[in-house]
């Protein structure tokens, strides 16, 4: 059994070298999560936007781990389906919807009120943040309070490389 005092030593430098080592891959999604939690790494539906090539990047890469964004199709020009030009005949025999058919609602119906997510959109860019924050703290500690410098750094550095090496592969 390894004494507890031992133990926790233990712990504290692997958390450290860990730490520092994921460090980078942490400051990428933190980043990257918060430009998607506002989608600004897309062209909505409606929307003149047109997101930055990097933005584009770097959300495929949090995404799919990839570096080629796919191109979109547009959709095609829309045209009713053969059911819409049947039903709106006057001489078609009208029929029941179909299993699994939306029915529309009677009109004396009010209509729900949609659910508004910039509320938990603004929670997860805090989240965002404060992780980027408590990372960037946590290098900070490491570099202040241990004196193998060196070690952290080529942690550090293999923390960034790795990525890049095993996207390229």
């Amino acid at each position: 059994m390894i004494p507890s005092r031992a133990f926790l030593k233990y712990t504290r430098v692997t958390h450290l070298y860990l730490g520092v080592f994921i460090a980078p891959a942490l400051f990428f999604f933190a980043f990257t999560g918060a430009l998607q939690t506002f989608s600004l790494h897309e062209t909505t539906r409606g929307s003149s936007y047109k997101p930055p090539a990097w933005a584009m990047t770097l959300a495929q890469i949090h995404k799919k781990q990839t570096t080629v964004v796919p191109v979109r199709k547009l959709p095609p020009p829309e045209k009713g389906d053969k059911a819409d030009r049947v039903a709106a005949t006057p001489s078609a025999p009208v029929s029941a919807p179909a299993a699994g058919a939306s029915v529309p609602a009677p009109a004396s119906t009010p209509a729900s009120k949609p659910h508004n997510a910039m509320p938990l959109k603004i929670f997860f860019l805090i989240v965002s943040i404060g992780l980027f924050l408590s990372t960037l703290s946590g290098l900070y500690m490491s570099y202040k309070y241990i004196h193998n410098k060196t070690l952290i750094t080529v942690t550090l550095i293999a923390g960034i490389a790795l990525p890049i090496i095993l996207a390229m592969v």
